[in-house]
This record gives structure tokens, C-alpha cells and sequence, in this order.
């Protein structure tokens, strides 16, 4: 498979090194501004012989990447967040020009285990009147987006899945919830490649779900995998929507 790595930041050169470990060749990497970019747009040069491109790039500049890629005929593996509010057209972009995009708040295997846990916890914690909900993460000082695209996935399954919980707080509180609110704070700074943390609490004990992110090998490893998984594919999916057909592979 010939990958081409759209962006060439922290999470580009971490999906390359992992690549080279795993045979995979990177042909081409496209960054405007990368030293070690061969190619500063995306182009049927930077794109030939291609199989899928991957893109961890920023949400001001994705969405023209995935047009530029579509009219190529490439399929794409998405890792940037924050334009999901443009999701029908982006979903329009890859149906027109029957090429297979994946997209996904987060291609981590640890945090895609992590939402079927939380799914599961919410389901049966559900049950009990006593339990109320809250969730918090924390990510480094450079993310661009907060709340994050997997706060916002965990919310979803929460929302789903937890009745008396209705929709979500991401904003500062100067005022008491709602019954049917919860609460999703995100802090910034440092160096945290990423922490998110959902708190069932009663007044007799709490639990506590975390998913504690050390290194970006995880997201690597999983966009890698996404790679493989739409290659040749056609449509449009989301990473957690098909995860289950890749954990059959594992087993």
C-alpha cells in the first residue's frame, strides 16, 4: 500500500515513523512548509501511484484538501477535527466522486475500546436514579479545537445512552445544571497528548472511566489501520461505526 500523509506535523511524523516500521510505504508527504515534505500541495504528482492519503491537518484547511483529493479519485483516511459542522457536505464530496473517506474524532484503538466501555457503563448505569454524570478532558496547550472530537463522541454516546441526560454544557457554568444537562469541561496546556475522564457519581461512592493517552502511537497505529481497512472501499464511514468489523480481525 502507498500512503500519502497530507500534513506533516507531530501526528505526520508520527504515522510515517510507524509506517516505515510496518513496511508501509510513505510516497508522498504534502506540506506547504515541512522540510522534509516532497510536495507542498496536493496535485496528480504528489498523488500518483497513491492508494489512500491521510490527513492531519487543521479544520481551515481540511475540507479543501478532501475536494482536492476527491477529484483524484483518492480514497482519504480524515484524522483532522473540527469541521464535522460541514459534514453532509464533505459526506456529498466523497458519494460524487465514488471514493471511500473515514473519518474519525479519534483513530486511537484505546479510545475507540473506550467509547464501547463508557456505551456499556452508560446502559446499565442507566438503570440506577442515583447516578448523575459529568466528564472532563484535558489536552495540550497547541490543540487548536475544544472541545475536542472525542469529547464530543463520548457526549453522543452519553446523550444516547444515559436517559435523563438530554444535551450537553461544553461552556464555562455561572449557574446551576439542568436535571437533563451534563457537563463536559476541557482544559488546556502543557504537554498532555490527551486525557478524557466520565464520572458516574452518587451520593454513596463514584466511578470513574479514563482514558489516559501517553504517546500519538495509538492514533497512528488506528489511521494506519483505517487506511488499510478503505482502500479500494467507496462510501462514506466513520472509524467507530465499523470498528467492530475490525476487532473481528483481531480475534
Amino acid at each position: 500500500m502507498n500512503v500519502a500523509l497530507i500534513g506533516f506535523g507531530k501526528m505526520g511524523r508520527e504515522i510515517k515513523e510507524l509506517a516505515d516500521e510496518r513496511k508501509i510505504t510513505v510516497s508522498s508527504i504534502i506540506d506547504p512548509v515541512a522540510k522534509e515534505a516532497n510536495f507542498k500541495e496536493i496535485s496528480k504528482e504528489s498523488l500518483k501511484d497513491v492508494d489512500v492519503c491521510i490527513d492531519f491537518t487543521t479544520p481551515d484547511v481540511v475540507i479543501d484538501n478532501i475536494k482536492r483529493v476527491a477529484s483524484l479519485g483518492k480514497d482519504i483516511v480524515v484524522g483532522t477535527t473540527g469541521w464535522y459542522n460541514e459534514i453532509d457536505k464533505v459526506r456529498k464530496i466523497a458519494l460524487d466522486h465514488n471514493i471511500g473517506l473515514i473519518y474519525a474524532s479519534n483513530f486511537s484503538l484505546g479510545v475507540n475500546i473506550f467509547y464501547k466501555i463508557i456505551k456499556d457503563a452508560s446502559k446499565l448505569i442507566n438503570k440506577f436514579e442515583d447516578y448523575d454524570v459529568l466528564a472532563y478532558e484535558i489536552h495540550h496547550k497547541m490543540k487548536k479545537d475544544s472541545p475536542s472530537g472525542t469529547a464530543k463522541s463520548i457526549s453522543d454516546i452519553l446523550v444516547k445512552n444515559f436517559s435523563k441526560k438530554k444535551k450537553v454544557v461544553y461552556t464555562m457554568l455561572d449557574r446551576a445544571i439542568c436535571p437533563d444537562e451534563f457537563h463536559f469541561a476541557s482544559v488546556r496546556g502543557g504537554f498532555v497528548p490527551g486525557t478524557h475522564t466520565v464520572i458516574f457519581d452518587s451520593f454513596a461512592d463514584s466511578i470513574e472511566l479514563s482514558h489516559i493517552a501517553r504517546t500519538r502511537r495509538g492514533f497512528a497505529a488506528g489511521a494506519l489501520i483505517a487506511a488499510e481497512w478503505i482502500r479500494g472501499k467507496k462510501g462514506f464511514y466513520n472509524f467507530s461505526d465499523i470498528f467492530d468489523e475490525i476487532i473481528e480481525g483481531y480475534s
